[in-house]
Protein backbone atom coordinates (compact mmCIF):
# COMPACT_ATOMS: atom_id res chain seq x y z
CA UNK A 1 0.00 0.00 0.00
CA UNK A 2 0.87 3.68 -0.58
CA UNK A 3 0.65 6.58 1.33
CA UNK A 4 1.56 10.82 1.11
CA UNK A 5 2.98 12.59 4.11
CA UNK A 6 1.95 16.35 3.54
CA UNK A 7 5.51 17.98 4.81
CA UNK A 8 5.72 21.08 3.00
CA UNK A 9 4.13 23.65 5.84
CA UNK A 10 6.20 26.47 6.92
CA UNK A 11 4.58 26.18 10.43
CA UNK A 12 4.43 29.84 10.77
CA UNK A 13 2.61 29.78 14.09
CA UNK A 14 5.58 27.59 15.15
CA UNK A 15 8.12 30.57 14.49
CA UNK A 16 10.89 31.18 16.09
CA UNK A 17 10.95 27.14 16.06
CA UNK A 18 10.49 26.50 12.66
CA UNK A 19 12.30 29.38 11.46
CA UNK A 20 15.63 26.85 12.04
CA UNK A 21 13.32 23.66 12.46
CA UNK A 22 11.28 22.35 10.00
CA UNK A 23 7.56 21.39 11.71
CA UNK A 24 8.26 17.45 9.98
CA UNK A 25 10.95 17.19 12.27
CA UNK A 26 9.83 18.85 15.31
CA UNK A 27 10.03 16.48 18.40
CA UNK A 28 7.16 15.43 20.20
CA UNK A 29 8.28 12.32 23.24
CA UNK A 30 11.55 12.77 21.96
CA UNK A 31 10.39 11.46 18.30
CA UNK A 32 10.59 13.57 15.35
CA UNK A 33 6.90 14.19 13.79
CA UNK A 34 8.08 12.54 10.16
CA UNK A 35 9.27 9.69 12.24
CA UNK A 36 6.51 9.15 14.23
CA UNK A 37 4.13 9.19 11.49
CA UNK A 38 6.31 6.98 9.12
CA UNK A 39 6.04 4.56 11.57
CA UNK A 40 2.36 4.78 12.05
CA UNK A 41 1.94 3.96 8.58
CA UNK A 42 4.38 1.65 8.14
CA UNK A 43 2.52 -0.76 11.09
CA UNK A 44 -1.05 -0.36 8.94
CA UNK A 45 0.57 -1.96 6.03
CA UNK A 46 2.22 0.40 4.02
CA UNK A 47 5.33 -0.23 1.69
CA UNK A 48 5.66 3.34 -0.21
CA UNK A 49 5.06 6.33 0.19
CA UNK A 50 6.05 10.17 -0.66
CA UNK A 51 6.62 13.21 1.24
CA UNK A 52 6.07 16.86 -0.74
CA UNK A 53 8.40 19.13 0.60
CA UNK A 54 9.38 23.07 0.75
CA UNK A 55 10.69 24.73 4.13
CA UNK A 56 13.60 23.78 4.27
CA UNK A 57 12.73 20.35 2.67
CA UNK A 58 16.62 19.23 2.75
CA UNK A 59 16.93 18.88 6.04
CA UNK A 60 14.24 16.13 6.20
CA UNK A 61 15.65 14.46 3.41
CA UNK A 62 19.22 14.41 5.34
CA UNK A 63 17.06 12.90 8.35
CA UNK A 64 15.02 10.13 6.57
CA UNK A 65 18.08 9.23 4.44
CA UNK A 66 20.00 9.35 7.76
CA UNK A 67 17.33 6.23 9.64
CA UNK A 68 17.85 2.72 7.64
CA UNK A 69 15.42 1.41 9.53
CA UNK A 70 11.96 2.75 8.49
CA UNK A 71 11.71 -0.32 5.96
CA UNK A 72 9.73 1.66 3.18
CA UNK A 73 10.59 2.85 -0.23
CA UNK A 74 10.10 6.69 0.57
CA UNK A 75 10.22 9.43 -2.50
CA UNK A 76 10.42 12.95 -2.18
CA UNK A 77 8.90 15.92 -4.24
CA UNK A 78 10.23 19.66 -3.71
CA UNK A 79 7.86 22.16 -4.04
CA UNK A 80 9.04 25.43 -5.48
CA UNK A 81 6.14 26.94 -4.41
CA UNK A 82 3.52 25.75 -1.85
CA UNK A 83 0.80 24.42 -2.97
CA UNK A 84 -1.79 23.43 -0.48
CA UNK A 85 -2.92 20.09 0.18
CA UNK A 86 -4.93 19.91 -2.72
CA UNK A 87 -2.19 21.44 -5.05
CA UNK A 88 0.46 18.84 -3.15
CA UNK A 89 -1.54 16.08 -3.80
CA UNK A 90 -2.61 16.84 -7.26
CA UNK A 91 1.66 17.17 -7.88
CA UNK A 92 2.09 13.68 -6.35
CA UNK A 93 -0.35 12.29 -8.92
CA UNK A 94 2.26 10.21 -10.79
CA UNK A 95 3.16 8.63 -7.67
CA UNK A 96 -0.06 6.64 -7.32
CA UNK A 97 0.38 4.26 -10.10
CA UNK A 98 -1.08 1.19 -8.83
CA UNK A 99 -4.82 1.54 -8.99
CA UNK A 100 -5.52 0.98 -4.97
CA UNK A 101 -6.18 3.77 -2.57
CA UNK A 102 -3.59 5.07 -0.35
CA UNK A 103 -3.37 7.28 3.12
CA UNK A 104 -3.23 11.06 2.70
CA UNK A 105 -1.36 12.29 6.36
CA UNK A 106 -0.76 15.68 7.73
CA UNK A 107 2.75 15.71 8.79
CA UNK A 108 1.73 17.23 12.06
CA UNK A 109 -0.73 15.16 13.62
CA UNK A 110 -0.16 13.45 16.50
CA UNK A 111 -2.64 10.59 16.41
CA UNK A 112 -3.89 7.49 17.85
CA UNK A 113 -6.01 6.80 15.27
CA UNK A 114 -6.72 3.58 14.16
CA UNK A 115 -5.58 3.76 10.54
CA UNK A 116 -5.79 -0.55 9.51
CA UNK A 117 -9.83 0.33 10.78
CA UNK A 118 -10.02 3.11 8.89
CA UNK A 119 -9.01 1.49 5.73
CA UNK A 120 -11.33 -1.20 6.39
CA UNK A 121 -14.10 1.49 6.78
CA UNK A 122 -12.75 3.28 3.16
CA UNK A 123 -12.72 -0.55 1.42
CA UNK A 124 -16.54 -1.50 2.65
CA UNK A 125 -17.82 1.81 1.77
CA UNK A 126 -16.23 2.00 -1.82
CA UNK A 127 -16.50 5.70 -1.52
CA UNK A 128 -13.89 8.29 -3.63
CA UNK A 129 -12.27 9.72 -0.13
CA UNK A 130 -12.93 8.63 3.26
CA UNK A 131 -11.86 11.18 6.22
CA UNK A 132 -11.25 10.72 9.75
CA UNK A 133 -13.34 13.14 11.60
CA UNK A 134 -14.17 13.62 15.57
CA UNK A 135 -17.32 15.71 17.68
CA UNK A 136 -14.86 18.01 18.51
CA UNK A 137 -14.47 21.83 18.44
CA UNK A 138 -13.21 23.00 15.82
CA UNK A 139 -13.01 26.67 13.86
CA UNK A 140 -13.46 24.74 10.67
CA UNK A 141 -15.93 22.63 11.02
CA UNK A 142 -16.93 19.82 8.14
CA UNK A 143 -20.68 19.37 7.64
CA UNK A 144 -21.88 15.49 7.09
CA UNK A 145 -25.56 13.98 6.87
CA UNK A 146 -27.00 11.54 8.07
CA UNK A 147 -25.81 8.86 5.96
CA UNK A 148 -22.39 10.52 6.48
CA UNK A 149 -21.59 11.93 3.66
CA UNK A 150 -20.06 15.65 3.12
CA UNK A 151 -22.35 17.92 1.80
CA UNK A 152 -20.82 21.34 3.38
CA UNK A 153 -18.19 23.08 5.48
CA UNK A 154 -18.43 25.48 8.22
CA UNK A 155 -15.78 28.58 8.79
CA UNK A 156 -15.54 31.61 10.99
CA UNK A 157 -16.92 33.47 7.65
CA UNK A 158 -20.09 31.23 7.59
CA UNK A 159 -21.48 27.87 5.51
CA UNK A 160 -20.55 26.50 2.62
CA UNK A 161 -22.37 23.81 1.13
CA UNK A 162 -22.28 21.36 -1.60
CA UNK A 163 -25.07 21.10 -3.28
CA UNK A 164 -27.27 22.98 -1.08
CA UNK A 165 -28.65 23.90 2.80
CA UNK A 166 -29.10 20.04 4.50
CA UNK A 167 -31.30 19.81 7.51
CA UNK A 168 -29.98 18.19 9.96
CA UNK A 169 -26.13 17.92 9.61
CA UNK A 170 -23.34 16.76 11.92
CA UNK A 171 -20.55 19.59 12.17
CA UNK A 172 -17.41 17.18 12.85
CA UNK A 173 -13.37 18.55 13.12
CA UNK A 174 -11.35 17.06 10.19
CA UNK A 175 -8.04 15.54 11.39
CA UNK A 176 -5.92 15.60 8.26
CA UNK A 177 -6.03 12.16 8.03
CA UNK A 178 -7.52 10.36 4.84
CA UNK A 179 -7.85 7.57 2.47
CA UNK A 180 -8.19 8.64 -1.19
CA UNK A 181 -9.05 6.65 -4.17
CA UNK A 182 -6.75 7.37 -7.42
CA UNK A 183 -9.76 7.77 -9.11
CA UNK A 184 -9.86 11.34 -7.71
CA UNK A 185 -6.80 12.85 -9.74
CA UNK A 186 -9.01 12.68 -12.89
CA UNK A 187 -11.98 15.05 -11.22
CA UNK A 188 -9.29 17.65 -9.81
CA UNK A 189 -9.94 20.39 -12.20
CA UNK A 190 -8.59 22.86 -9.57
CA UNK A 191 -4.84 24.04 -10.33
CA UNK A 192 -2.16 25.81 -8.62
CA UNK A 193 -1.90 26.04 -4.81
CA UNK A 194 -5.75 24.89 -3.10
CA UNK A 195 -6.46 22.68 -0.06
CA UNK A 196 -8.49 19.35 -1.11
CA UNK A 197 -11.37 20.36 1.31
CA UNK A 198 -12.13 22.54 -1.97
CA UNK A 199 -11.72 19.24 -3.94
CA UNK A 200 -13.73 17.41 -1.76
CA UNK A 201 -16.78 20.13 -1.26
CA UNK A 202 -17.28 20.14 -5.48
CA UNK A 203 -17.07 16.51 -6.03
CA UNK A 204 -19.67 15.82 -3.10
CA UNK A 205 -21.52 18.79 -4.93
CA UNK A 206 -21.48 16.36 -8.56
CA UNK A 207 -22.59 13.31 -6.58
CA UNK A 208 -19.35 11.77 -5.67
CA UNK A 209 -19.37 9.67 -2.43
CA UNK A 210 -16.73 11.83 0.31
CA UNK A 211 -17.66 10.14 3.43
CA UNK A 212 -16.94 10.19 7.13
CA UNK A 213 -14.63 7.94 9.47
CA UNK A 214 -15.97 8.43 13.01
CA UNK A 215 -12.79 8.54 14.91
CA UNK A 216 -14.41 9.63 18.04
CA UNK A 217 -12.68 9.03 21.69
CA UNK A 218 -9.59 8.54 19.82
CA UNK A 219 -6.47 10.75 21.09
CA UNK A 220 -5.58 13.30 18.14
CA UNK A 221 -3.79 16.71 17.86
CA UNK A 222 -2.08 18.86 15.50
CA UNK A 223 0.88 21.04 16.79
CA UNK A 224 0.11 23.95 14.89
CA UNK A 225 0.89 26.24 17.36
CA UNK A 226 3.37 26.15 20.76
CA UNK A 227 0.36 25.75 22.77
CA UNK A 228 -0.90 22.68 20.56
CA UNK A 229 2.32 21.44 21.13
CA UNK A 230 3.05 21.65 24.51
CA UNK A 231 -0.36 19.71 24.74
CA UNK A 232 0.94 16.55 22.63
CA UNK A 233 3.70 17.15 24.67
CA UNK A 234 2.09 16.53 27.72
CA UNK A 235 0.25 13.70 26.68
CA UNK A 236 2.50 11.90 25.22
CA UNK A 237 5.04 12.08 28.73
CA UNK A 238 1.73 11.34 30.85
CA UNK A 239 1.48 8.00 28.70
CA UNK A 240 5.04 6.78 29.10
CA UNK A 241 4.77 7.26 33.01
CA UNK A 242 1.59 5.04 32.82
CA UNK A 243 3.20 2.34 31.11
CA UNK A 244 4.92 -0.51 33.42
CA UNK A 245 8.52 -1.53 33.72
Amino acid sequence: MKAMILAAGVGSRLRPLTDRVPKALVQVGGVPMIERVIGRLASAGVTALVVNLFHLGDRIVEFVASRRDFGLRIQFIHEVALLDTGGGLKNAARFFDDGRPFFLHNVDVVSEIDLGALLRFHEQARPLATLAVQSRPSSRQLLFDRSGRLVGRETSEGVEWARGPVVPVERLGFTGIHVVDPAIFSRMRETGAFPITRTYLRLAGEGEHIVAYRADGQYWQDIGSAEKLEHARRYLSRRRLQVPD
